[in-house]
């Protein structure tokens, strides 16, 4: 079919737990409902993204159960009137993929039109620069018949990203993908970053529908052979549940990406951070002070500098203070060296069964 008959649709994958954000992110308010960045939830500006390039009624969003009224209230206006897609359980990115693709063909989205499959939680501040970049992953994608992936180039040799190897240079800014590198240890991080041949996987995705299925069909056949029942259960959740609870629980990465021939890179052309995080909001938020103030209502530094602050309606006062995260909600404080923001995670873990109220 000629590139101009084909659609393009947007898939935001907003369905994720994380817990590096505790204590504002929690089982039941994840961080893709934090308005870290603003007024906006983080979902709502990843919508926002996609404002003049895919209309609003050609947009989904697919979460999990838990999730549907938080979704609902991010995305009013924003995506198709019944453009959220319900995942039974948390599964991975494939069978969440699979299960949208399915849930796309039965809303009368064709398999030679594309959709673009992006995070629903990491912050782009360049709308425009990824506006361009992934038109030019459109276009290519449908003369091409590739999976097109949006990779990031890298500044400094990041140990929490996994990179793609690009191969020769395909057409315009499109190189073929060498191969996908899990996340390397520093001194493998500084060989990529210093060859210039390695990009970030930021998990951003353009493909033909019929060029995703192929894929699976090919390269995952154990999920696909569940395409059609998905489909046929599309209406009906406890009949879902029993077929999509049958699909391996892999990454699209673990799936297809690694597996297939058939896969191109675009460098972006805008700055991206994933926010793994508190301390990532340094490098997204303006300092103030010499601290990074993401909310609070007001504050006094005393020979502090380099801290992260998230106090709303608080005002905050630090004394001889340097590089900590300081961060207080309803119900708990956290304070903790920048240099340890990871750690946040096993807070998470130690909680567990003891103070789940706080989860």
């Amino acid at each position: 079919m000629g590139q101009s008959r084909a659609k393009f649709y947007s898939l935001i994958m907003a369905g994720g737990k994380g817990t590096r954000f505790w204590p504002e992110s929690t089982q039941t308010h994840p961080k893709q409902y934090l308005k870290l960045m603003g007024d906006k939830t983080l979902l709502e500006e990843t919508c926002d993204r996609f404002d003049k390039l895919i209309s609003v009624d050609q947009r989904f969003v697919v979460t999990v159960n838990e999730q549907k009224s938080l979704c609902q209230e991010s995305s009013r206006g924003k995506i198709n009137i019944d453009g959220i897609i319900l995942e039974p359980s948390g599964r991975n990115t494939a069978p969440c993929i699979l299960l949208s693709l399915a849930y796309l063909l039965k809303k009368g989205v064709t398999e030679n039109d594309v959709v673009a499959i992006v995070p629903s939680d990491h912050v782009i501040l360049n709308k425009s620069g990824f506006q361009t970049t992934v038109k030019k992953a459109f276009e290519f994608c449908i003369k091409k018949n590739e999976i097109v992936t949006i990779g990031i180039t890298p500044n400094f040799p990041h140990t929490g990203f996994g990179y793609i190897q690009k191969g020769e240079l395909v057409q315009g800014e499109a190189f073929k993908v060498s191969r996908f590198k899990e996340k390397p240890h520093f001194e493998v991080a500084k060989e990529y970053v210093k060859s210039g041949e390695y990009l970030w996987n930021a998990g951003m995705f353009v493909a033909p529908v019929k060029v995703l299925l192929e894929e699976f069909k090919n390269h995952a056949p154990e999920m696909y052979k569940y395409f059609e029942e998905l489909k046929n259960a599309i209406g009906n959740s406890s009949e879902l549940k029993n077929v999509y609870d049958k699909i391996p629980a892999d990454s699209l990465d673990y799936a297809i990406m690694e597996k297939s021939s058939h896969v191109s890179v675009i460098p972006a052309q805008f700055d991206w951070n994933d926010l793994g995080s508190w301390d990532a909001l340094a490098s997204v938020i303006n300092e103030t002070h010499g601290n990074t103030v993401v909310k609070s209502d007001g504050q006094f530094f005393l020979n502090s500098t380099d801290n992260i602050i998230y106090t709303p309606g608080k005002f905050v006062a630090l004394i001889n203070m340097e590089k900590h995260i300081v961060v207080s909600n309803d119900k708990v404080v956290l304070v903790a060296p920048i240099k340890d923001s990871q750690e946040v995670k096993k807070i998470v873990e130690g909680l567990k069964g003891i103070r789940d109220d706080l989860l």
